[in-house]
């Protein structure tokens, strides 16, 4: 055990590290269009300000804020929906000219929380005061602590689930050893724990990011009306049942089980004692009958209480992973009504599969000596993991198509990469567990020498120990004599507690399968350790479908612009520095011969404003040795910067260039060609 508590804390602690330090979630929904369109200019001021996202997303009054050149709020706050995607938020009348900015913070319907400014003019651009509010939502210490808290829930949900489900299902005997009981209390403490944890912090993750938030009770009121507060709470009255199903299977369970294992020896001492009288014989066989009447009942019992157990605690299980899929990605896109029950399978099989190996690990490093795991436990386990195997192969292939959509979506999105990342762990895993069951066929039955030899132990130890009290007592005429007697008494304690330590030490280690069988679950812990982490972060993400949908689009947006005789282009950069990763994005209006407008959007790589210090812009006519036409925008607010009168001498295929500058070092020229005229 000296070797397995440092490497499980030390994994613990980096995956918790990498959650509480990670950047915020990506947001489950994108803004694919807008009335006034991004960077556009009206003639006169509109009535409202309409969204549209790729997905259905959870508004409230004050979600989308629109602010005048002087920072002034020109909304009404009142947020409409408009059906379909769409939502819009009304205008007061007599509104200035200039450059309005118009700020979101949403929940997509996954739970995920969505933000970004964008701006639009009404008569010509202007300057404005308007700094962007720093977008908290899903980000920062309470995006950190909340991301932890999920990783913890998964892990409580495991630990708990998948130690049950091994100890009803292979080691009934499990349920009186001590460090089983505590990992699944451990687990059943921690999920409790990581839920109130989430839902406390939840109003604030989705809302203003701050962690005095957490307190706010109108703020957990309104969380307890949206779909993801209903699942928190309604998975912490299932865990009230949980720990109901605990206090049975730890309680009257276990002393069932030790009573009938008590009965049974009883049973095989009471047959090997000679019968000392002849006419003793009737009453003998009259015993044995009441014996065999009593075992038949008790096995009875035991079987029905198992059944039982099984089902309610089936029932709980399924209700808490439930509470995962009512609310997060397999709730919403396609398919809801599939997708569900299988999330649900999914994450029962990754229960039984990981939280019985980890029950496993436990067992076969902290279980006395007297109550070992049985070779037949180990082998009925290693028929539930490969069954749960097969379960997540079956439903993971569903849900992975289902959220990736295509082959570009798996290489090519954040999702897609952290899936192949997982699989390949999954792949590793699989490989360690084949190792692993390749020792359990090798693995020797529990000698009765060993128990045998657990049980004489005792003996000299209880001499030793009277032996050593008696000698102190016969001293103990005086002070002296008595202290000189307990320091003696502490002494043989702490030689008698070395000696037992290293005779289980040699017990455990009699059978070198078991030593091996060890070894490979302690790998496949520490892989699963780090796949837990992998997956929370998955369910994090944007899947690699939504995000094609959002830029199909996008672009559909800039053909439109584009047929219209606006000009759009997108393009990535990276200065190589700290944060230098963006989209540098361009339009020009109209896009012909002469006098035109234009705007530079420059946003992060989730979408939100990235206010640079520096942007520049050049078009070269390369077919006619013009150019480069330097071009210097002004900044209007962050990440927008904008120019009026750009000529364009002549029609043809201009090469445009960006330079962006993140830093006093670092900046980088990106460009894109683009038939103007």
């Amino acid at each position: 055990m000296s070797r397995l508590r440092p490497l499980l804390l030390l994994l613990f602690a980096t995956v918790g590290a990498l959650l509480a330090g990670a950047v915020p979630v990506s947001a489950h929904a994108a803004l694919t269009g807008s009335d006034p369109q991004q960077g556009s200019v009206v003639q006169e001021a509109p009535d409202q300000v309409s969204l549209t996202f790729s997905e259905k997303v959870a508004v409230s009054d004050g979600s989308v804020r629109v602010y005048d050149p002087k920072g002034k709020e020109a909304d009404t706050g009142e947020v409409t929906d408009l059906g379909g995607n769409s939502y819009a938020v009304g205008l007061h009348s007599g509104l200035p000219d200039g450059t309005f900015t118009v700020t979101y913070q949403v929940v997509s319907a996954d739970s995920h929380p969505v933000s970004g400014a964008f701006t639009f003019s009404v008569g010509a651009p202007s300057k404005t005061t308007v700094a962007v509010p720093e977008q908290g939502a899903g980000g920062g210490l309470v995006g950190g602590l909340y991301g932890f808290a999920r990783y913890l829930s998964y892990a409580g949900f495991i630990l708990l689930v998948g130690g049950a489900a091994f100890v009803l299902a292979c080691w009934q005997r499990g349920a009186g050893v001590r460090p089983v009981q505590r990992l699944v209390v451990s687990g059943w403490l921690t999920l409790t724990t990581a839920t109130l944890a989430m839902l406390l912090l939840r109003g604030s993750y989705t809302g203003s990011g701050k962690l005095g938030d957490i307190v706010d009770l109108d703020l957990l009121s309104q969380v307890l009306q949206t779909k993801t507060g209903a699942a928190l709470v309604s998975r912490l009255l299932l865990l009230a049942a949980a720990a109901l199903f605990i206090a049975v299977l730890f309680g009257a369970y276990a002393r069932r089980d030790e009573e009938t294992e008590d009965a049974e020896v009883d049973e095989d001492t009471t047959d090997t004692e000679p019968a000392s009288e002849g006419d003793a014989d009737s009453e003998m066989d009259t015993d044995s009958a009441h014996d065999a009447d009593a075992e038949k009942d008790d096995v009875s019992l035991q079987r029905d209480l198992t059944f039982g157990l099984a089902i309610g605690g089936g029932v709980v299980a399924a209700g808490l992973a439930a509470s995962w899929a009512m609310a997060e990605h397999a709730s919403t896109g396609i398919q809801t009504g599939l997708s569900m029950p299988l999330d649900v399978l999914h994450l029962l099989a990754v229960a039984a599969w990981l939280g019985g190996l980890t029950t496993l690990l436990v067992a076969l490093f902290r279980a006395p000596v007297d109550a070992q795991i049985e070779t037949g436990a180990v082998r009925r386990f290693s028929r539930v993991a490969f069954g749960s195997v097969l379960v997540l192969t079956a439903t993971g292939i569903y849900q992975s198509w289902r959220q990736v959509g295509s082959w570009s979506a798996l290489t090519g999105t954040s999702y897609g990469q952290l899936l192949l990342v997982k699989i390949g762990l999954v792949a590793v895993l699989v490989g360690i567990a084949w190792i692993s069951r390749r020792w359990t066929s090798q693995l020797a039955e529990a000698p009765t020498a060993v128990h045998a030899e657990a049980a004489e132990a005792k003996e000299p130890v209880t001499a030793h120990a009277t032996g050593g009290s008696t000698k102190a007592t016969g001293e103990g005429s005086g002070g002296a004599a008595q202290s000189e007697g307990s320091e003696r008494a502490a002494q043989l304690a702490r030689q008698r507690a070395a000696m037992a330590s290293a005779r289980e030490k040699r017990m455990r280690n009699a059978d070198p399968g078991r030593t091996g069988l060890r070894r490979s679950v302690l790998a496949e812990a520490g892989v699963a350790v780090v796949l837990l982490a992998v997956t929370t972060v998955l369910t994090a993400t944007e899947p690699g479908r939504t995000v094609e949908e959002a830029e199909a689009a996008k672009a559909a947006v800039t053909q439109q612009d584009e047929t219209s005789g606006a000009l759009a282009l997108d393009m990535s950069f990276d200065t190589g520095g700290k944060n230098g990763q963006g989209v540098a994005r361009l339009q020009i209006d109209p896009a012909r011969v002469g006098a035109n407008e234009m705007h530079v959007y420059v946003q992060r790589p989730d979408g939100k404003p990235f206010d640079v210090p520096e942007v520049k812009v050049a078009f070269t006519l390369e077919a006619k040795k013009i150019g480069p036409l330097p071009v210097v925008p002004d900044r209007v607010t962050t990440g927008h910067w904008t120019a009026s009168g750009v000529q364009i001498p002549m029609a043809g295929d201009w090469k445009i260039e960006i330079t962006v500058r993140t830093s006093e070092i670092d900046q980088v020229t990106v460009s894109k060609n683009a038939k103007i005229g």
